[in-house]
């Protein structure tokens, strides 16, 4: 999980700067030169040059991208969650910021006739930060409580309450999540800064890609009295709860992406797969007759516990 978050990162860095240094070009010859880049109120009263309105904001972000590696290496493991929300929120105020700035010029004669700022402002403000908190929220590390080791099946004394956790992702999913993203971002600036007419509904559908990606690349693993628990993506959301008394058993099976259908969340007749990368997978037999896998790291363990609480379950009452 840490590899794809280190690559999805790498991604996100040349992303951000590449949008940085191409959006002011790509419109070059809609700009003045220079052109306005500060606002008191809501006119223009400062400008750089063209060239420089690229490289200034880059050169921000490559800072901060260095400063937070840095971080990351004389501390590792250590305000993990702090270091990606730092690049996400920096990340889209200064793409968010370089698109206003390109839209208030564009067709200007003179960079004191660039429009004024207003309602932009606080939007990217808003975006940079929902992009902090969703990323923190996505980076926290979960709790860890394994069950005792055991056999297939525990012996689970009456009253007694295990959990097991575990985890499990794709990187490659993850980064490319990460790229079809950023290409999602490249579409909307673009149209936003009026360098394209606007087409939403493509945009919308394109944006839909990186989500459904994210969502298929990586699970958390929950068995609990209450059952199997499955959190998918770095939310833990959507989720699938199968409660004991919904399951008849639960096994490990060593499968490859060929025997799973493919990866990600596979669906077929006799049941369903989430497949992230092969070797051991948690399965689980339901009630009606139909089989859920995920991919999941010490799958024997969850499986023993779950198929000590299906026991539980089915045992008569007093």
């Amino acid at each position: 999980m840490r590899r794809g978050a280190l690559w999805g990162a790498v991604v996100w860095t040349l992303g951000v700067l590449a949008l940085l240094l191409a959006l002011p070009q790509l419109a070059g010859d809609r700009l003045p030169d220079p052109v306005a880049t500060h606002w008191t109120g809501r006119a223009p009263d400062g400008s750089m040059s063209l060239t420089a309105a690229s490289l200034f904001p880059a050169a921000v972000w490559l800072l901060t991208a260095l400063g937070t590696g840095a971080a990351l290496r004389f501390r590792p493991g250590r305000g993990r969650g702090a270091h990606g929300t730092a690049l996400a929120a920096t990340g889209v105020l200064l793409t968010g910021a370089q698109a206003s700035i390109v839209h208030a010029n564009l067709d200007r004669a003179r960079w004191q006739d660039a429009a004024p700022m207003g309602i932009e402002v606080v939007l990217i403000i808003v975006a940079a930060g929902a992009a902090g908190v969703l990323t923190w929220l996505a980076t926290r590390p979960a709790a860890t409580a394994p069950a005792e080791p055991g056999t297939p099946v525990l012996d689970l004394p009456a009253g007694q309450r295990l959990v097991w956790l575990s985890s499990a992702a794709n990187p490659w999913m993850q980064v490319a999540a990460a790229l079809f993203g950023l290409l999602s971002v490249a579409a909307l600036l673009t149209r936003i800064g009026g360098l394209d007419r606007p087409d939403w509904p493509g945009i919308v559908l394109f944006g839909l890609s990186p989500v459904a990606l994210l969502l298929c690349s990586s699970v958390r693993v929950r068995v609990s009295p209450q059952g199997l628990h499955v959190g998918f993506g770095p939310f833990g959301w959507p989720a699938r709860h199968l409660a004991p008394g919904e399951l008849v058993s639960a096994r490990v099976e060593q499968l490859t992406a060929r025997q799973a259908g493919g990866w990600g969340y596979r669906a077929y007749r006799g049941g369903s797969t989430v497949f992230l990368r092969r070797g051991e997978c948690l399965v689980v037999r339901t009630r009606r007759g139909t089989d859920f896998a995920v991919s999941v790291d010490d799958a024997e363990r969850g499986a023993a516990l779950l198929n000590a609480l299906i026991a539980r379950a089915d045992a008569p009452t007093r």
